[in-house]
């Protein structure tokens, strides 16, 4: 056998690397799954063991064409999920119609409600808070979405002012303008969400003493992300907004604190604790804040740590409802009417 001959890998050789190189692609789009699809991870870590044993059992065999298939296949499944709204990020859903057995406003004759979508908001109008905007038009609040910076003129047009899941931070004369817009008789409903989407919040809270905290809150009786709060136990507390609701359910979320005199609506239990990526820790959250209302100057705020419960969605591979459309979030819809309702003055 000649110099050359030796150093050439056998066949044998060629099928370990092979396997090898199989394995770690996918390793890689594994990981890139768990990456783009949304907790809880049950799911995707199947789909990445299916596509890893695939992948490798067919290049071990060199089947490399079969092995790239689902290498390829396994890369591409993300983006196409989102894209048909199989999975991934919570999608809408505009069948939810709840009934509203006194609309607060003549069809079209409410107050002005603005969607701030100018700060890279995850919930928009026309998307994952179109339910949202739906509930509010049938109870004749006039509700458009807002691509413009905040500013004296901006707010001018509306009375209301919610600001969603903010994952761009306002600048500070943006934040002024809202502060002193709401001292002037403007009302904010302020809703944060889990890291990365209480960025935006944080800097707004800041302006009227609410602390969003980078944290997500978990119950850990509750294996699928729900906290219910409730006037049995007193976490669900006394104000106009919860009269004649017994429960509310937020889905994940993040927890606050008041720096400034307000009123809390929803409070933790001694069931809550922080969730990080390997599971829940050992951080209680007890007494902490998930709602709660302040009055400021001549205005009001409503501030939330948690976007869902006031929409309805279809979530992950399961297509399970996620919002007020769940069975164990049935009066999400009422409640969110009230917190309008005080934010204008009807009660």
């Amino acid at each position: 056998m000649d110099a050359k001959q030796s150093s050439s890998p056998g066949p044998q050789g060629k099928t370990r690397r092979g396997t090898i190189i199989a394995g770690l692609a996918c390793l890689s789009s594994g990981l890139l799954l768990m990456i783009w699809l949304p907790w809880p991870p049950l799911p995707h870590l199947s789909l990445f063991v299916t596509a890893l044993i695939l992948g490798v059992v067919a290049m071990g065999r060199r089947r490399v064409w079969s092995g790239l298939a689902w290498v390829l296949l396994t890369i591409a499944a993300p983006p196409a999920l989102l894209l048909f709204g199989i999975a991934g990020p919570q999608v809408a859903d505009t069948s939810f119609r709840p009934p509203i057995e006194r609309p607060a406003y003549a069809a079209g004759q409410g107050p002005a409600v603005l969607v701030d979508e100018a700060h890279s908001n995850y919930h928009a109008v026309t998307g994952r808070y179109a339910p949202f905007a739906e509930l509010l038009r049938r109870d004749g609040y006039v509700v458009n979405g807002s691509a413009v910076r905040f500013s004296p003129a901006a707010l001018a047009a509306g009375d209301v002012l919610v600001a969603a899941n903010a994952v761009a931070v306002p600048a500070a004369d943006e934040v002024a303008a809202v502060r002193d817009w709401v001292a002037g008789g403007g009302s904010l409903l302020l809703i944060a969400d889990h890291k990365p989407f209480n960025t935006g919040a944080k800097a707004l809270g800041a302006a009227f003493g609410v602390r969003f905290a980078d944290d997500a809150a978990v119950d850990r009786n509750d294996r699928n992300f729900r906290l219910v709060v409730r006037r049995s136990d007193r976490t669900l507390k006394e104000h106009a907004i919860t009269r004649g609701i017994d429960s509310v359910t937020t889905f994940y979320g993040c927890s606050f604190q008041l720096d400034a005199a307000g009123q809390p609506l929803l409070e933790f239990g001694p069931s809550v604790y922080v969730r990080q990526r390997t599971g829940v820790s050992s951080t209680s959250l007890q007494g902490h804040l998930q709602g709660a209302v302040l009055q400021v100057g001549r205005g009001r705020v409503a501030a939330f740590g948690e976007a869902a419960m006031f929409t309805a969605q279809i979530a992950d591979l399961d297509r399970h409802a996620m919002g007020m459309n769940a069975p164990i979030a049935r009066q999400n819809p009422q409640f969110l009417l009230n917190v309008m309702h005080w934010l204008t003055g009807v009660i």
